[in-house]
């Protein structure tokens, strides 16, 4: 399987949630297999946080040749999301008016900003239906956002491990992230580079809530009981902390973090229950039981308010990152909701 990587060019102004707008947009994204004669055959998937547009690499378990969604059978998009920093219009990008990067000045952007790019994008592909659109944590954030704004879009949506309002408890972790970025010297400096040690702490303090307790204990054991120093614990958290470094950029990771916190479908809606009932797409709801990010009681919720959605819980020792890393269950739970034509009988719901 070959991802065709392709950039989009919006020209016109972009008129912001918040008030700002941006002289036009670019927008990375990757295609896998073929669209259809009947153009049926559409899946779009939503990526997470720091993720890019080549599902097929972060996915590898769930999206590829032979996979359950099948790039033999499936015509698969993802889009790197705006603000990012993986192509697609954010920080580092040129501001047209004043020819620098906008840095610190970038806007301040919503997850209803990302999903009306992506809907220009869809439109522009002139994509009339979309058979599944699927997306765990901030993808599907953005796939329950599109799917509340365009309705009749989708025919099938999987949501995992997300939420329909961002939580206090997700927002501090996020603040907390942007305190360590702010305590960086060089972060007010205006350089690709600034802040990027702050942003190194921020990941360590990241992958605390990705992942838990009974992780820890299972991955980081102690080398022994008497062991002062030294400790695999600490080694893991340098050490993700150093791999992101070289993989991203301070800016990208404050404006993400800020898309997060902004989630509330039922902003200007009417409130998130009303927001929630007009979801019209076949809905299967995954929560994962140990996750501490987004608990599940969250998408409890969300499977209670979205009309005859299906709700199922995966068991994983991986926490939040389990939506990353079990694909084996989640391919099981998703084949069967689809063969049962979206009557999967719903998990227990407390």
């Amino acid at each position: 399987m070959q991802a065709e990587h392709k950039i989009f060019r919006y020209p016109y102004a972009y008129p912001l949630e918040l008030g700002r707008e941006l002289p036009g947009f670019e927008l990375s994204y990757s295609t896998y297999g073929t669209r259809n004669l009947e153009d049926d055959n559409i899946v779009w998937i939503c990526h997470a946080l720091t993720g890019n547009s080549d599902a097929a690499e972060w996915w590898d378990g769930l999206v590829g040749d032979g996979k359950y969604i099948n790039s033999e059978r499936d015509f698969i998009i993802c889009v790197n999301v705006l603000g990012s920093a993986y192509g697609s219009t954010g920080p580092l990008s040129i501001n047209p008016k004043t020819q620098k990067p906008y840095f610190r000045d970038f806007p301040t952007i919503t997850v209803k900003d990302v999903v009306g790019t992506l809907e220009i994008l869809r439109q522009e592909l002139n994509i009339q239906k979309i058979k599944l659109c699927i997306g765990g944590s901030l993808g599907g954030q953005q796939a329950l956002e599109w799917s509340v704004e365009v309705p009749d879009l989708f025919e099938e949506l999987i949501l995992i491990a997300s939420n329909a309002l961002h939580s206090p408890w997700g927002v501090a972790f996020n603040e907390s992230q942007r305190m360590a970025i702010e305590a960086d010297q060089t972060w007010n400096e205006d350089h690709e580079d600034s802040g990027k040690m702050g942003m190194r702490a921020a990941r360590s303090m990241a992958l605390l809530s990705y992942r838990n307790y009974d992780t820890y204990n299972f991955t980081q054991a102690r080398d022994n009981p008497d062991q002062i120093d030294d400790f695999r614990a600490s080694s893991y958290q340098q050490y993700q902390g150093d791999k992101f470094v070289k993989r991203f950029n301070a800016y990208s990771y404050w404006t993400l973090s800020k898309i997060m916190d902004s989630h509330n479908v039922g902003r200007n809606r009417g409130g998130i229950v009303h927001a929630l009932g007009l979801v019209k797409a076949k809905t299967l709801v995954l929560g994962i039981k140990s996750d501490l990010l987004f608990p599940i009681s969250e998408q409890q919720f969300l499977a209670r308010h979205i009309p005859d959605a299906v709700f199922q819980e995966i068991d994983s020792l991986y926490g939040h990152d389990g939506f990353l890393i079990e694909y084996k269950q989640l391919t099981q739970v998703i084949r069967a909701w689809q063969e049962t034509n979206g009557q999967l009988q719903t998990a227990k719901i407390g």
